[in-house]
């Protein structure tokens, strides 16, 4: 119930995903203009890249390529995937399926890939391939991907030195996972660390805030929606960050915003958002939690079972090949290239 509000489950009527290689489809649509027929695929190459990087990289890999033969070569120009957007909240697919595409399409950047944003089927494994395939990689989004544990986070990071923005929304990230990407990502200027907001007392942690002051100087935004900490651990981020210009504080209901601690901020930060602004451009679900969680077992707002689809959401998988690298796209690019 605490999940981002544009994730949807799949309806259980839903047609599964067929593993076999379907034809392609017609040809599409002219449109006249001037008395004169047009197709889409005469559009000038550079015209018709335009409009393919307008679409996730789900909408490419599934449907765009399968126009005709050259939009399929365009689909498959590293250029088209210097950043991939699989964050697919609305779209909960089997997360094998998803992480199959991601490496799919993290494959045909051949190592040019600098942004890259991942929903719910991130993992361990997914992170480190990125890291091995693209270690210029600027900016990491990971959001809900509750099957990232501290360790491989920790071994992944150390991969990306020119990390420049991370998102780490509804994941559990811990204070050491912190201290991993300050050391080893010294050009870290933006960092997006939310979760739930919980408005109940003694509810209480200032790890994470700690960690950001000890090892993140040059940071220039910073957003914590719904975290735990209080005025000591935003005069620590003060104190340390000197280069801060953006601070979110929505829904950090245990920090106290008032008199010197105020104005302080006030000074140093161009933009503060303090806890009780407005979440209406915030991208996710703002529901604020007032149970109690004092055991901290889930202490994003979400649980294993929030995130997992039940089996009939899960599509079939036993029908695909054995070998991990003959997926259903290579299988149509070798058809139609």
């Amino acid at each position: 119930q605490f999940a981002p509000q544009n994730r949807k489950m799949a309806s259980s009527s839903s047609p599964l995903r067929s593993s076999s290689v379907s034809p392609l489809p017609p040809s599409p649509p002219t449109a006249m203009k001037d008395g004169e027929f047009k197709n889409w695929a005469e559009l000038p190459p550079e015209l018709t890249s335009s409009i393919l990087l307008r679409l996730g990289a789900t909408e490419i890999l599934e449907n765009a390529q399968r126009v005709c033969r050259s939009w399929l070569r365009l689909c498959k120009d590293p250029s088209m995937w210097r950043k991939i957007d699989m964050l697919d909240l609305d779209d909960y697919d089997s997360k094998d399926c998803k992480a199959s595409m991601c490496r799919r399409a993290i494959d045909r950047s051949q190592g040019g890939l600098v942004e890259i944003d991942i929903g719910y089927f991130g993992s361990d494994d997914l992170l480190d391939y990125i890291a091995d395939s693209s270690s210029g990689l600027r900016s990491l989004k990971l959001v809900m991907c509750n099957q990232l544990t501290d360790d491989g986070f920790a071994e992944v990071v150390v991969k990306l030195p020119l990390l420049e923005e991370l998102e780490a929304s509804y994941c559990s990230m811990s204070e050491e996972s912190l201290k991993a990407v300050g050391k080893s990502c010294p050009n870290l200027k933006t960092l997006k660390l939310n979760c739930a907001g919980y408005r109940v007392p003694r509810n209480e942690s200032d790890d994470e805030a700690l960690a950001i002051a000890a090892t993140m100087p040059r940071l220039g935004h910073l957003q914590l929606f719904g975290n735990r900490l209080t005025d000591v651990g935003l005069n620590a981020i003060l104190e340390n960050c000197p280069d801060l210009e953006h601070l979110d504080l929505r829904q950090c209901f245990n920090v106290n915003l008032v008199g010197d601690l105020e104005k302080r901020c006030l000074e140093k930060i161009k933009v503060v958002r303090r806890p009780n602004d407005s979440t209406r451009d915030y991208p996710y679900d703002a529901t604020i939690n007032d149970v109690d969680s004092s055991d901290d077992e889930y202490p994003y707002g979400f649980s294993d079972v929030d995130l997992m689809s039940d089996d009939e959401y899960l599509y079939d998988l036993s029908g695909a090949s054995d070998h991990s690298d003959d997926d259903m796209f290579d299988v149509y690019d070798d058809l139609y290239l």
